[in-house]
C-alpha cells in the first residue's frame, strides 16, 4: 500500500510496556494507523538496545523494569496526566497482566496484551504445583479478575498471532468447511451458536499448526539460543507443562495426563514440559511434520469457547493444541537446552529481518475429523513480503504485531467492553484490519491423518478406528 488507512484516534497517553521484537514492530503500525499526541507516548523497557528508534521520533523512553513493587508509581502518573482515554500496550515479559489490567480498569485505560504473563519467578516457583503454574491457571486468573471487576474499559487479553489471530482463523475456517460440507452455517452471532455449528460440522479437534522456515545466513553458534521471536518468552512457555484443550471425542487419557481441580475443566496438562513433548501435525508447505506441544492460551480458550453444554453437562468440545515447528535454529536451540537438563543458554539472539535470507512463517489452524477429513487455513507470510510492507521485524513478528494492531482498533471502536479474549472479538473486523500484513491467506484440504504410513517399521499401540485420537497424535 502507498497509503495506509487511519483507523482511529488515541486521545490520551500511550504507554508501551516492552520494546523487544514485537514492541519494535508495533511502533510503525501505531504511527501509520492512529492519530495521537507523540509527546504523550512513553515506552518502558529495562534494556535500551533499540532506543535510537524512539529518540529519532521524539518518543519518551524510560529504561526501567516494571515490577510488582514499582508498577503503580511508575505507570499511574503517565496514564493520568492530561485529558483523553489512555492506552496501555503490554508486550513485556515478567510483568503481571492481571496487575496491569486492574490498574487500567482503575484509571479508565484501554489495554491490549499478547499473553497472560505473571510476575517474574512464577514459572520456577517450587511452591506451585504444575497445575498452578500452567497457562490454564494464568487464564483463570484473568477470568477471575473479569468476574471481580465487571464492566469497564476494554482490555483484550492474549491477542497476538497465537493466541489471538488464530482464534479468528478458526471461525473463518469453520465457515469454509461448513460451506464445503453442505452444512447451513446461518449467521452465528453468539458463543453458543459457534459451538453448535462446530458440533454440527463434526470437527473433532484443532491444531494450531505452524511451520517457520525462516533461516539465517550464519549457522547457530553453540551456547546461544536463537529464535525468530522472544527467546525469554519461548523458553518460559516451553518449560511450562504441555497443555491442551481436551475434547469429548478423546477416548484415551495420556498416562501422564492430569486434570485441573479448578475452573471449567476444559483442558489437561502433561507431566512433561512442552519443549520436551512432540506431536504429529500438518501444514501445506511442509506436509506431515513433528512439532512441539508448547502450552498456549488459545489451546484452552478455543476449546472452552466451542464447548456445548446441555442441562449443565458438557456434550461437545473439540480437542485443541499448538503444534509448533519453529525455525531450524530454534529447533537446534531447544535440543541443546534439553541436553543441558533444561538449563537455558547464557546467550540469546533474535533473528532480525536483515539477518534472514529467506523463508516463511506458515501459521494457521488445522480443523480435523469432519467429513472432508482435515482443513488448514492460515497465513503464509514471507520475509521478503515483510520487508516490503513493514520495518523493524521479521515475518513471525509481523503476524504478531498486526494482530495487536487489530485488537487496538477494535478496542477504540468498542471502548467499554470490559475484559475479553480474542475469541470474543469480531473476527471479520479484526481480520479486515490485519489482512494487509499477512501475505497469502491459504485454505487447503488434506487426506493426511496421524495414522498415515504408521506401523510399517515398528509395532505401535494405535487407535486405528479413530485416527485423530490424541493417542495417535503424540510422539512417544
Amino acid at each position: 500500500m502507498t497509503q495506509w488507512p487511519v483507523h482511529g484516534a488515541i486521545t490520551g497517553p500511550i504507554v508501551l510496556i516492552g520494546f523487544g521484537s514485537i514492541g519494535r514492530g508495533i511502533l510503525p503500525l501505531i504511527e501509520r494507523h492512529f492519530t495521537f499526541d507523540k509527546s504523550r507516548f512513553t515506552v518502558i523497557d529495562p534494556k535500551d538496545k533499540d532506543r535510537a528508534l524512539l529518540d529519532e521520533r521524539g518518543i519518551k523512553f524510560i529504561q526501567k523494569p516494571v515490577t510488582r513493587e514499582n508498577f503503580v508509581d511508575l505507570l499511574k502518573p503517565l496514564l493520568t496526566e492530561g485529558e483523553g482515554q489512555p492506552f496501555i500496550v503490554n508486550l513485556s515479559v515478567d510483568v503481571s497482566s492481571v496487575a496491569i489490567m486492574r490498574l487500567a480498569h482503575e484509571v479508565g485505560a484501554l489495554y491490549v496484551d499478547t499473553v497472560a504473563e505473571p510476575w517474574v519467578g512464577f514459572y520456577t516457583d517450587p511452591r506451585l504445583t504444575l497445575s498452578e503454574r500452567s497457562n490454564y491457571a494464568l487464564r483463570e486468573a484473568v477470568l477471575d479478575l473479569r468476574r471481580a471487576i465487571g464492566p469497564g474499559p476494554t482490555a483484550v487479553s492474549c491477542c497476538g498471532a497465537n493466541p489471538g489471530m488464530v482464534s479468528w482463523f478458526v471461525k473463518q475456517a469453520l465457515l469454509n468447511v461448513a460451506a464445503d460440507c453442505g452444512v447451513d452455517a446461518g449467521e452465528p452471532a453468539t458463543r453458543q451458536h459457534w459451538a453448535e455449528l462446530m458440533r454440527k460440522v463434526g470437527v473433532e479437534g484443532i491444531h494450531i499448526a505452524e511451520r517457520d522456515t525462516q533461516r539465517s545466513a550464519s549457522p547457530k553458534p553453540m551456547g546461544v539460543f536463537v529464535n525468530t521471536w522472544s527467546v525469554e518468552g519461548f523458553i518460559s512457555e516451553g518449560l511450562q507443562p504441555a497443555e491442551l484443550g481436551w475434547g469429548t471425542f478423546e477416548k484415551h487419557m495420556p498416562l501422564d495426563g492430569k486434570r485441573h481441580a479448578f475452573g471449567p475443566d476444559c483442558a489437561i496438562y502433561l507431566m512433561h514440559p512442552g519443549a520436551g513433548t512432540r506431536v504429529r501435525s500438518w501444514t501445506p508447505t511442509a506436509k506431515a511434520q513433528h512439532g512441539w506441544l508448547i502450552t498456549h492460551n488459545e489451546a484452552i480458550s478455543i476449546a472452552d469457547y466451542f464447548t456445548v453444554r446441555e442441562a449443565g453437562e458438557v456434550v461437545y468440545r473439540p480437542t485443541c493444541h499448538y503444534a509448533y515447528r519453529p525455525a531450524d535454529d530454534a529447533v537446534l536451540s531447544l535440543d541443546e537446552m534439553a541436553g543441558q537438563q533444561w538449563v537455558p543458554q547464557t546467550e540469546q539472539h533474535i533473528l532480525e529481518e536483515d539477518e534472514i535470507v529467506d523463508g516463511i512463517d506458515e501459521l494457521g489452524v488445522l480443523l480435523y475429523g469432519h467429513a472432508k477429513n482435515a482443513y488448514w487455513y492460515g497465513s503464509q507470510l514471507s520475509i521478503e513480503e515483510t520487508r516490503r510492507i513493514a520495518p523493524y521485524q521479521n515475518a513471525t513478528g509481523l503476524q504478531v504485531s498486526s494482530a495487536v494492531l487489530a485488537a487496538m482498533v477494535w478496542s477504540l471502536e468498542h471502548p467499554r467492553a470490559g475484559i475479553l479474549e480474542a475469541d470474543e472479538l469480531d473476527f471479520r473486523r479484526c481480520l479486515e484490519i490485519q489482512r494487509p500484513y499477512l501475505g497469502p491467506i491459504v485454505g487447503e484440504y488434506t487426506d493426511w491423518t496421524p495414522l498415515k504410513d504408521r506401523g510399517a517399521l515398528f509395532a505401535e499401540d494405535l487407535d486405528t478406528e479413530s485416527p485423530w485420537q490424541f493417542k495417535n497424535v503424540i510422539v512417544r
